[in-house]
């Protein structure tokens, strides 16, 4: 058959129309999954599975049966999100033979709408990285240029959508890794405000900072599959139980908005001329569409990046310090006493940036650092959200570039971990502020593909999907 569909909507109206069957669609993703094995996409594809979940509902379709209102809809996860009976690695040998007992929340409610699951996709190891090249199964390459990286840490996620391998991704989103690799594969790329989506199921690597997110080649897509998983748990205390809009049934929202930038950030040197080229395409485009779009100040981007790595390399110590081959995870074959089996079994089945970053916040967690390192952090998150609030309180949206410059060659950065980190500096604050964000495509910088992004005020998701839906008409 020819290329699947690259919408939810065209995709059921060929199954619909009888242009297709689910079977013929599960097995085109497939031949192209096996066509792009180079590119490193899937650490486990579950290509018998998803073949009679296929066949089910082709037969369902037969019997006019009821089906979910993701019929069809073939998607992959990223190796953090826990579905039951499958594996659930992080990227890391520490989890490489854990089998999970239950299904992520999110993830569940996709399900039961008739999702498909196809695979679980490569990542840097516990989601700590911008290049997925961090990953216990090795790096992932971009579709767009194999030599350069798709980003990170849901590098896999980005490309199994940007190889036509299956329809949508759901990843997850730390300090911006959704947007990043949607961006440096040509994809939508959200994240929903801290709290929208459950985080039950997810494994952790920063509690305060992790979401479950979505990767597609459309913002409408996106609106249905937050429709669908959003919404309180009683598995996740940070889930509130607030309403959820109808994402997907409003109509596309055209109407002028207040757009605030940073001018002096999208003049900056230090961001590839590409970049500055399509942020200022993007103003450009907004304004002759009849937005205003004002630049705006904001006084502590020198302070971001410090203040999101001491966080989450605190929590993320708290939170990996149950794997020490004792409770959870790998246990070395060479350990001979009880402190040898901490000690073999967490160096060997961590890599190296994750030790890296255990142990910076186990520095920065200790008595003698506490006030001076994660107790100042936590006081300039506040000041970062209050200042961004400000901002969102006489404007609309918020537009960013995603990262400073184009994917980097593979390998590039391997030995440069300031790089890496400095690589987050434009997707952090959404995550810093809780803010929801989406990453949106523009013409790419010859063959690589270039992004923007958009970040709205906590909980109002349905004006930053309905206004970028709007754009794409």
């Amino acid at each position: 058959m020819a290329a699947p569909p690259t919408s939810i909507r065209a995709t059921q109206a060929a199954l619909d129309a009888g242009d297709l069957t689910t079977v013929q669609l599960v097995e085109a993703y497939l031949a192209a999954i096996e066509e792009n094995r180079h590119l490193n996409i899937y650490v486990e594809v579950f290509a018998e599975e998803a073949l009679a979940t296929a066949a089910r509902q082709d037969w369902a379709r037969t019997q006019d049966a009821r089906l979910g209102k993701l019929a069809g809809v073939v998607i992959s996860i990223k190796d953090v999100i826990c579905y039951a009976g499958h594996g659930a690695s992080a990227g890391s040998r520490m989890l490489e033979d854990f089998v999970s007992p239950y299904t992520a929340t999110a993830l569940q409610r996709l399900l039961d709408e008739d999702a498909i699951v196809i695979g679980r996709t490569n990542c840097d190891e516990f989601a700590m990285g911008s290049g997925t090249e961090n990953s216990h199964y090795g790096p992932t390459r971009n579709a767009a240029d194999p030599a350069r990286v798709p980003g990170g840490s849901s590098g896999g996620a980005a490309v199994s959508v940007q190889a036509g391998t299956c329809l949508l991704a759901v990843g997850s989103s730390t300090g911006g890794s959704i947007r990043q690799p949607a961006s440096f594969c040509g994809l939508y790329g959200f994240k929903p405000t801290y709290g929208r989506i459950s985080r039950h199921g997810l494994i952790a690597y920063g509690s305060s900072f992790d979401q479950l997110g979505f990767l597609a080649h459309n913002a409408t897509d996106i609106a249905l599959a937050l429709q669908i998983s959003a919404g309180a748990d009683p598995y996740d205390a940070t889930a509130p139980n607030k309403e959820v809009p109808l994402y997907a049934k409003a109509d596309p929202d055209r109407s002028p908005k207040k757009i605030a930038y940073f001018a002096d950030l999208h003049s900056s040197e230090a961001i590839d001329p590409a970049i500055r080229q399509a942020m200022q395409d993007t103003v450009d485009a907004f304004r002759a569409a009849g937005h205003t779009v004002s630049p705006a100040s904001f006084s502590y981007f020198d302070y971001v990046v410090p203040t999101y790595y001491v966080l989450t390399t605190a929590e993320a110590s708290s939170n990996l310090s149950r794997f020490d081959g004792m409770r959870y995870g790998y246990r070395s074959p060479a350990a001979q006493d009880l402190a040898e089996t901490y000690t073999l079994s967490r160096s060997e089945g961590f890599g190296t940036e994750v030790q890296r970053r255990i142990l910076l916040g186990t520095f920065v967690l200790s008595s003698g650092y506490y006030d001076a390192y994660f107790g100042k952090a936590q006081k300039v998150r506040r000041l970062i959200r209050d200042q961004l609030q400000g901002i969102l309180d006489t404007h609309d949206f918020i537009l960013m570039p995603v990262s400073p410059s184009l994917p980097w060659p593979v390998g590039e950065q391997t030995d440069d971990p300031v790089a890496n980190y400095l690589a987050d500096i434009y997707t952090v604050l959404a995550n810093l502020a809780g803010l929801p964000a989406i990453a949106v495509p523009t013409p790419p910088a010859g063959h690589l593909p270039v992004g923007y992004q958009l970040m709205a005020d906590h909980w109002e998701e349905a004006a930053l999907l309905n206004f970028v839906r709007g754009l794409a008409d």
